[in-house]
């Protein structure tokens, strides 16, 4: 029988950090591997580990480890981003979900067997309470909804009405890392009650940047 992800995942790295042991001639990277240590550059893959939601820089030996990987603790995060400019949700259906700003993000957790409804906040993310009724009717008019991948893909909503915004309604697949990266430039940058024009600003720039990353959604991409 073959070794368990786990046992070959832990060998892998005893490899990569023996190569890492022998390039002592290498310039000091400003970011490393957290699995390995190895030097990264600033475009690096992230993992996620599955238990708790954490976020891992990775250089591309690690990452490849989990490419398709099921039954380990961390999952490569893609880095493709879609717009979904066809995406149906009435206003009924979001007062439904009672999250209380107009941001959040919704994924599956293979861990919990459930969909997640999770917005950003001054303290970090907060998970809201996510009704499978309330899901449903969401990916019934939204079927491409049904193809997301579990723990690293997530639905990204933007429903924030800002003056000269002409984007009000805005709706993504995202990689899960982009969506943790919105709620740490709001847990940041929040102030008083508010919020502050610099976190409005940064939020205004994070989604410009998500918009110029980002590739309509086709039919039959996910199928």
């Amino acid at each position: 029988m073959g070794q368990e992800p786990s046992m070959a995942f832990e060998q892998a790295v005893g490899v990569l950090r023996q190569y890492r042991g022998s390039a002592r001639s290498m310039p000091r990277a400003a970011e490393r591997c957290e699995l390995c240590s190895a030097g990264i550059g600033h475009d690096h893959p992230h993992l996620v580990e599955l238990v708790t939601r954490e976020i891992f820089c990775s250089c591309d030996a690690c990452a490849v480890l989990f490419d398709g990987l099921e039954r380990s603790k961390f999952k490569r995060i893609p880095r493709d981003v879609y717009s979904l400019p066809g995406f149906e949700m009435s206003d009924a259906q979001w007062d439904g979900l009672i999250i209380p700003i107009n941001l959040a993000f919704f994924f599956r957790s293979s861990i919990e067997g459930r969909m997640l409804a999770l917005y950003p906040s001054p303290a970090g993310a907060v998970e809201s309470l996510l009704t499978l009724e309330s899901w449903n009717s969401i990916v019934e008019v939204n079927p491409v909804l049904r193809h997301l991948r579990p723990d690293v893909e997530a639905l990204l909503v933007n429903r924030i009405d800002r003056p000269g915004n002409v984007n009000r309604l805005e709706y993504f697949i995202a990689p899960i890392d982009a969506c943790y990266k919105l709620v740490g430039l709001i847990r940041s940058g929040w102030r008083g009650l508010s919020g502050g024009a610099e976190v409005w600003e940064e939020i205004d720039r994070y989604f410009g940047e998500l918009r110029q990353r980002a590739q309509p959604a086709e039919r039959g991409m996910y199928a």
